[in-house]
């Protein structure tokens, strides 16, 4: 044949900040270094690797051996690697000198790392906004990878998708090479024949052409199943056997070769995009759904090659307004950002740079996005990776309260819109904890940080309507119709009868949510949204803020419906920064009718304390253990609960001034995963409750303590320094 191509291979290598080591090391043994020694066969077969911050981090210091082999291919010019942002952010999601920044330090680590400059970048999860290309430029990178999808958005058809284009913004010029969707799904789904196939159609119609691949290492090994299909069965041997038989017309590049070679094919604008699937994510699920089914409708229509690249999905941002859960990890990075970067040049940074650096590193880790969104996997659903993230967003909030010279015991109150939403939220920070109220929408906590263990007791999340519990309600009417089984086509329950653990929340699963309820209301019948009355629970309440040296108290008042009467209520919380972990909540209820039974509950949300293990449960007044976290419980005439998680080293109790009841029931999602589909376990419902007759006065009052115990996770994490110190 006349024609050649350059097939070049991008592998992009990722594990989250806060994954499960067990994942790393599987990930390790699976995929990135068996790939190693089937490549290591081929020295004259090149590819292109990213390896993410948080993933090459954990191999340094767990298989440095990895590091010192990868270098040798480097030397010898089998691999180049790729840079990035260092802790793998979606660009969208962090501030303009965040992207600059850590894709400036990734560039910095992998010089030192591998003795070579890197001059291109992975962008993650290729969400792409026009003004990243002069942030990227800025951040000292030539040239980029995305999908084809981009340049379809952009007008480009098929045939024009063979090499790279130039973009510009602020005048900042960039390459950017479309990753082929085709070898997306042949490589490593079909025979190796497949994708030789189509590489040899595009060298013999086109002159010079690139061809990318750019898609995930874990790919090749790590996904279910693919280990096997890979290397026991010998699909990598038989891939890369082919290229090599091929090599005269086929000829593996990297991509700053195929820039050194090869010329631009012109310029291009890409519209704000990510690859497909993540568009489709991005809608609402009402929207994804009748997405879905256009697709299914028209796919085998015959103009439907034409008219698909014109229907378009959603756009990445808006995970934010569709998970609300995800706005409140974005806007605490924000916050925290913003903070850091005004202390950028103050005496107290240049003293300690080694403390800026820290905050700035742990800002940088927090902003990492596999838990900002939810897609095929668990994401957003997985609360270890969101607690991962709140862990390095307070760290970094104490490392900012340091460099802004707080010392000692202290508190300090603020009045701020700090959740976007245009209305003030109220921030009371000690140097014990960090509480985070919002007024405007029933006076909530939402949430609610331990410095010292660096754990964010509300990092819960809301059950709500997701598409694929279409098949999950599916699957379960299956398995009703005869024997129990796991899996129904493709779809495979982690646990059964999952389609009758789906339920849906109606308000924010927060603390300090007000609930009046109908009179003699059952837990069971509350589980399962009945009995509510009046307008408190997202009710909006007029604020001021009281403080002194040593506390800060923060009074929210409404006047609302309960039924056909009208209730004001007076919510007070207080922090004494001389009390330590320790919040008041008092409740002031006027203008009750006389002679009228109320029933009255407060509901708190405990996340980051897992369900579903002995050493994670409530405890009562006298001691006695009532159950695991993601137990059930009704328990009357009691004036204390409590929860312990000794994995944590939290123990968390609630002290009522008026006896009264307590409800406790778990917030469970069901969610998708790589395995399928399960139950994860999000926060547990802790409900102080009071069922009481108005007297004469028309007025009733109770306190509510919540008292946080974080001494033995100290006393352990001393240990843990006394022993690394020795």
């Amino acid at each position: 044949m006349s024609g050649t191509v350059r097939l070049v291979l991008v592998l992009h290598n990722h594990q989250p900040v806060g994954n499960f080591d067990g994942v790393f090391e599987a990930a390790y043994q699976d995929s990135y270094k068996p790939f190693l020694d089937v490549l290591a066969d081929y020295p004259e077969l090149k590819i292109t690797l990213h390896t993410s911050g948080s993933l090459l981090e954990w191999i340094v210091a767990e298989h440095p051996e990895y590091v010192d082999r990868l270098r040798e291919f480097v030397d010898r010019g089998q691999v180049e690697i790729l840079g990035g942002p260092f802790y793998e952010p979606i660009l969208a999601s962090i501030p303009q000198r965040d992207r600059v920044g850590q894709i400036r330090r990734y560039g910095e680590y992998l010089k030192n790392l591998f003795g070579k400059p890197v001059r291109g970048m992975w962008v993650p999860e290729r969400v792409w906004e026009t003004p990243f290309t002069s942030d990227i430029v800025d951040g000292g990178i030539e040239y980029t990878v995305v999908d084809d999808y981009h340049f379809r958005g952009a007008g480009l058809e098929p045939d024009q998708l063979h090499g790279y284009y130039l973009t510009e913004d602020e005048g900042r010029v960039l390459k950017m090479f479309p990753g082929s969707e085709p070898l997306r799904y042949t490589i490593p789904f079909q025979e190796p024949h497949v994708t030789i196939d189509h590489l040899r159609d595009i060298a013999e119609r086109f002159p010079n052409p690139v061809a990318v691949f750019g898609d995930d290492g874990e790919k090749f090994g790590a996904w279910p199943g693919t280990h096997d299909h890979v290397y026991r069965d010998g699909w990598l041997r038989r891939f890369f056997d082919l290229l090599m038989e091929n090599r005269e017309w086929l000829h593996l590049a990297t991509l700053g070769e195929a820039v050194d070679h090869v010329p631009p094919l012109g310029r291009v604008y890409l519209p704000a995009s990510s690859y497909r699937e993540m568009t489709e994510w991005a809608m609402s699920t009402n929207q994804q759904i009748a997405y879905y089914d256009l697709v299914k409708r028209k796919e085998d229509d015959p103009d439907w090659p034409v008219l698909k690249q014109f229907v378009r999905g959603g756009f990445w941002r808006n995970f934010l307004v569709k998970y609300p859960e995800s706005n409140e990890m974005y806007c605490r990075m924000r916050e925290i950002s913003d903070r850091l970067a005004a202390l950028a040049d103050s005496p107290a940074a240049k003293d300690r740079p080694d403390l800026y650096h820290l905050a700035e590193t742990e800002l940088y880790r927090g902003e990492c996005n596999c838990p900002y969104w939810h897609g095929s996997f668990g994401g957003l659903y997985l609360p270890h990776l969101r607690n991962a993230i709140y862990r390095h967003l307070i760290a970094a909030d104490t490392a900012v309260e340091q460099l802004a010279g707080r010392s000692g015991r202290w508190v300090d109150v603020e009045a701020k819109d700090f959740n976007l939403d245009a209305r003030k939220e109220v921030r009371v920070a000690t140097d014990r904890l960090i509480a985070y109220l919002a007024p405007a929408r029933g006076g909530h906590l939402y949430e609610l940080d331990l410095r010292g263990t660096k754990v964010n007791l509300l990092a819960t999340l809301n059950r709500r309507p997701e598409p694929y519990h279409q098949k999950v309600l599916a699957g379960g009417a299956s398995q009703g119709e005869g024997p129990a089984i796991s899996d129904v086509g493709s779809i495979h329950f982690k646990q059964p009868d999952l389609d009758r653990k789906i339920g849906y929340d109606a308000w924010p699963r927060k603390s300090l949510v007000d609930h009046f309820l109908r009179p003699g209301l059952s837990l069971e019948e509350f589980q399962t949204g009945e009995g509510g009355l009046g307008d408190f629970v997202l009710g909006v309440h007029s604020t001021r803020v009281r403080r002194t040296d040593e506390q800060a108290a923060v009074i929210m008042s409404r006047e609302g419906s309960v039924g056909d009467h009208r209730v004001q209520m007076t919510k007070t919380l207080e922090i004494d920064a001389t009390a330590g972990s320790q919040l008041t909540a008092t409740y002031r209820l006027e203008n009750l009718p006389a002679g009228q039974p109320f029933h009255f509950a407060v509901e708190f949300n405990f996340a980051a304390m897992a369900g579903g293990a002995d050493d994670r449960y409530f405890y009562n007044g006298t001691g006695d253990r009532l159950g695991r976290l993601d137990s059930i419980n009704a328990v009357d005439n009691t004036d204390r609960i409590g929860l312990v998680d000794e994995w944590l080293g939290v123990d968390a109790s609630l002290e009522l001034s008026q006896p009264g009841g307590f409800w406790t029931f778990p917030i469970q999602t069901v969610s998708q995963s790589e395995g399928g589909f399960e139950l994860v376990h999000q926060s547990c419902v802790v409900m102080p409750r009071w069922e009481f007759t108005a007297d004469e006065t028309g007025c009733w009052e109770v306190q509510v303590q919540l008292t946080i115990d974080t001494s033995a996770a100290q006393a352990r994490q001393l240990a843990e320094a006394a022993d690394a110190a020795s």
